[in-house]
């Protein structure tokens, strides 16, 4: 690079491009980092590291650890929990097919009887009239 060729302006609209990338780069990280504050999760972090740098005996997963303290369940624990979905929804899937044929019969049968005549005298003793009232 010639000394002339600084002068030129090409060089400075470059930097003047990346001063405003950096800005706009270190805007989103500022945003970032003060939801993250605002929203607990630093301070949640903050507690469940310190924890851990306190511990006399380092656990053996400090993700565990930390999975743990954040409350979340271990992975032995989230295998179970898949595996205990996954049963879960072969029993729903079973049910709601039952309950799926079991409304098809229902409906079968109520097209199969026939419907009853509501226009019929009834006599005192309950039996209907083969009149029709007289």
């Amino acid at each position: 690079m010639h000394k002339d060729d600084l002068c030129d302006g090409r060089y400075l609209l470059v930097s003047m491009w990346d001063l405003v990338f950096i800005f706009e780069k270190e805007t989103k990280k500022e945003a970032f980092r003060k939801y993250l504050e605002s929203s607990g999760v630093l301070d949640a972090l903050t507690k469940v590291l310190v924890a851990l740098y306190e511990e006399s005996d380092k656990p053996s997963s400090a993700i565990e650890f930390v999975q743990q303290k954040l409350g979340g369940p271990t992975l032995s624990e989230y295998e179970k929990l898949l595996a205990e979905k996954s049963d879960l929804q072969l029993k729903y899937d079973e049910l709601f097919a039952t309950h799926q044929d079991t409304c098809k019969e229902l409906e079968e049968l109520r097209i199969s009887q026939p419907k009853p005549d509501t226009c019929k005298d009834v006599t005192a003793n309950g039996e209907t009239s083969k009149d029709g009232g007289s």
